[in-house]
């Protein structure tokens, strides 16, 4: 009798014996093959991790927003072979990884910002570099090189060139606020021995904060000073003075690059900035007012002076005095010098809409302030888009002439002098006005940036957050 051939259902293979009966046998394993993109080595990862941190330092010390940033240097780690990385930028760090699947461990890279300064000429050159290789005319070593040639670059002007600018800064500042050309003159030589002074406390080290209160004790005390030996006449407006040396004070704020980074939620570095600027601001309120309590105790008083009466002549000089001094803050900053045209037309437009507001259309300052400032961002996105001046120089210069240093001023006296509630409402008012400015210019900026998908973004990401209905 044949005996009953059975057959058991294996998950595998099943294999046939010589009596005809099958067998099955262990599941074959496929061979593993890495999951995502192939990487290339260690030491290249690790160049290109260098030369995008190297990248953002130098724009985040420079005042360029964490949104900004981190797109530079995704685009440069892209380029460069590296597609699946992350950036995180805090106020005093960048950190970025690069994922490479299960084929090796992610390497983390780390770096310290350590200093903020303005170098907009040094800035130029760290953008020429990043484009050149997103076009790939430079390859990782090359571009590493240039980087670091940029960076360790001297100023393209003497120091005392840099002087110069912030005097010159402060004097258009006094034109437009309706200064005389004495008073214009003496804000001029105030401005410039505050940044002599200045370099040389910077020289020693000491804190931002106590140069600031420097800054504001100078330019009150140096004014009182010369308000008690005569110099200025009858019908003079010595205040002005201390408002244009508060104007130049608050321009090395990142009120801009605050806002910036809170609307687009990077929400630990703006509140970094925020941190640094209430600091800041504390310290020249400290000057500003020690200043005005000794002149007070020697019978010295710096009333605030009275803004004048519109006219056509009065908006073309304000107008004009906007333009150079926009101009001035750029040549501060070491900007090219073919930008300087450029960064002047931006003062001039955003103070002719600001004076359009107030005086035409009877907008409140801060309403008035935030569409100037809408303008100087449009203005700023445009040449984002077409290239050959820096974005950041037109924002920064354009917005200077309209910072509130008169308003802040004001506010200043009033706590020291008449009392702390008016004090306060005054100095709310500035602080509305500067945040008019950097929203404005943020407004403006993302009303004409070009639409860039997000880097590895999933398709979900373009949807509204929250509650949709059914």
């Amino acid at each position: 009798m044949t005996p009953r051939r059975f057959t058991r259902r294996v998950r595998g293979t099943l294999r046939r014996d010589p009596h005809g009966l099958l067998h099955g046998g262990p599941p074959t394993q496929p061979a593993l093959r890495p999951i995502g993109p192939e990487v290339p080595s260690d030491s290249h990862v690790q160049q290109v991790l260098d030369l995008c941190m190297q990248v953002g330092e130098v724009l985040l010390s420079s005042g360029e927003n964490a949104e900004e940033t981190t797109a530079r240097m995704l685009r440069i780690s892209a380029a460069a072979g590296l597609p699946t990385v992350d950036v995180d930028i805090t106020f005093t760090s960048i950190t970025m990884c690069c994922h490479r699947g299960n084929a090796a461990a992610p390497v983390t890279s780390m770096r310290l910002i350590r200093y903020r300064t303005l170098d907009l000429s040094r800035l130029a050159q760290v953008n020429r570099v990043v484009e050149r290789v997103e076009r790939g005319a430079l390859d990782v070593r090359a571009a590493a090189i240039a980087l670091d040639t940029a960076v360790r670059a001297a100023h393209p002007y003497p120091r005392w060139v840099a002087t110069a600018g912030w005097a010159g800064l402060a004097a258009s500042v006094a034109l437009l606020l309706g200064a005389e050309p004495l008073t214009a003159v003496v804000a001029f030589v105030v401005t410039a021995l505050i940044d002599r002074v200045g370099r040389l406390l910077n020289r020693w080290q000491l804190p931002a904060f106590f140069q600031q209160v420097c800054g504001g004790f100078l330019a009150t005390g140096s004014t009182l000073l010369l308000f008690a030996t005569g110099l200025f006449a009858e019908g003079t407006r010595p205040s002005l003075v201390v408002a244009a040396g508060i104007t130049v004070l608050l321009s090395g704020l990142s009120v801009v690059g605050t806002v910036q980074d809170a609307i687009a939620s990077y929400y630990v570095t703006a509140a970094g900035r925020a941190a640094e600027i209430a600091l800041l601001s504390a310290g020249l309120l400290t000057g500003v007012v020690l200043a005005l309590k000794i002149g007070f105790t020697f019978g010295v008083t710096l009333e605030v002076a009275e803004a004048l009466p519109p006219g056509v002549g009065r908006f073309s000089v304000a107008t004009a005095a906007a333009g150079v001094g926009a101009a001035c803050y750029a040549l501060a900053g070491y900007a090219p010098l073919r930008s300087l045209l450029a960064a002047g037309l931006a003062g001039a437009a955003g103070w002719a809409t600001y004076g359009t507001g107030v005086q035409l259309l009877q907008l409140g300052p801060v309403a008035a302030t935030g569409a100037a400032a809408v303008v100087v961002g449009a203005a700023a996105g445009l040449l984002r888009r077409r290239g050959g001046v820096q974005s950041l120089v037109v924002t920064l210069a354009g917005i200077t002439p309209l910072l509130p240093g008169l308003v802040a001023y004001r506010g200043f006296y009033q706590l020291a002098v008449e009392g702390v509630a008016d004090g306060l409402v005054t100095v709310t008012l500035a602080l509305g006005i500067g945040l008019a400015l950097a929203a404005g210019v943020a407004l403006g900026d993302f009303i004409t940036r070009p639409r860039r998908p997000r880097p590895g973004g999933p398709a979900e990401a373009d949807e509204p957050v929250g509650p949709r209905a059914s």
